[in-house]
């Protein structure tokens, strides 16, 4: 073997140590990331995540994303864990609320910090009342409506309705109170939400049925929505829910052309007893008629009318809310 250069042998002893100090010469940096659009909001998930174009220098050891109801959230308040490494990664947001505006940034960690991404908003579907019932909506003309027949028992500012069972005492109340059809919310509640008597949904009631930002409609915001369909011979067969799963045949008209998806929830009449479920829908405005009676809203399963009527205020009909 040939003899090395004295000056070689000395690179190479000493190259271990070079590249020791200019590995400690490079200085570690928290990530470079960006939040990714917030996708498939439904009123109680949505989909986000992130692209992380930099590690910084050092491995990332977490990702994902958090949000809040405020701006910029942080890792302390809600968020997912999606592993480690870098570049692209999706993130599944549960445990939201319907109707609700919410920040969300993409994070990453590193043994240098915790870096996030840009500030985003997005605002989940639907809207939920006092007792966390989400409601889906839906844009008729200029206004917005509940999808869903309201199930609260609870004025918005949780003071508890009366629930009362029994016909005899229903049929005496001059004060707010609701019930499930036949009495039955196992079989009832979910599809065809609560019937109120009118003292409940009253323009004088200084209690508000409905979500925050929402309200029983008016006898004339009832009107608008009827004139906007095409006027009272047309308008039910717009706002019925199609087919014969709900309704009984023939369901005339029915298009659901407005994406109202009206139900047949029936009603209590004002002796107390119940009627006419899977035969018509029947919703209070909040417009007094008579000092007993007041406006109300109703479609069948012969008609595709959409009936303006009055009834007394003992009765027990269905409430439909609509957006402030």
């Amino acid at each position: 073997m040939k003899n090395i250069p004295i000056h070689l042998i000395l690179v190479f002893l000493t190259l271990p140590g070079i590249l020791h100090s200019c590995k400690k010469d490079i200085k570690e940096e928290v990530p470079t990331l960006t939040t990714t659009t917030v996708t498939n909001i439904t009123a109680t998930t949505a989909t986000s995540g992130g692209i992380i174009t930099s590690d910084g220098g050092a491995e990332i050891t977490a990702k994902g994303v958090c949000w809040s109801l405020n701006a910029n959230p942080t890792t302390s308040d809600s968020k997912t864990d999606d592993g480690a490494g870098i570049g692209q990664f999706v993130s599944n947001i549960t445990g939201i609320t319907g109707g609700t505006t919410y920040h969300v940034r993409a994070y990453a960690t590193n043994s240098a910090g915790t870096a996030y991404g840009a500030d985003l908003t997005f605002i989940t579907e639907g809207v939920t009342d006092i007792d966390n019932n989400v409601y889906n909506t839906v844009t008729i003309g200029t206004q917005v409506w509940m999808k869903e027949n309201l199930k609260t028992t609870r004025y918005n500012d949780g003071t508890a309705i009366l629930n009362v069972t029994d016909g005899a005492i229903w049929s005496t109340l001059s004060a707010g109170a609701y019930c499930w059809y036949d009495n039955n919310a196992v079989k009832y509640k979910a599809e065809y939400g609560a019937l109120y008597n009118w003292y409940v949904v009253a323009s004088t009631n200084a209690k508000n049925v409905c979500p925050t930002g929402w309200h029983v409609p008016t006898d004339t915001e009832w009107t608008t929505l009827t004139t906007y369909l095409g006027g009272e011979t047309v308008a039910g067969g717009k706002l019925k829910e199609t087919g014969t799963t709900h309704w009984e045949s023939p369901n005339t008209g029915a298009t659901n052309a407005s994406g109202f998806t009206a139900l047949p929830g029936g009603n209590r009449l004002n002796d107390g007893s119940f009627d006419y479920v899977g035969q018509y829908g029947q919703w209070w405005s909040s417009t007094e008629y008579l000092a007993n009676s007041a406006w109300t809203r109703d479609v069948g399963y012969y008609f595709k009318t959409l009936d303006r009527a009055y009834y007394l205020k003992p009765s027990g009909y269905s409430v439909r809310c609509i957006k402030k």
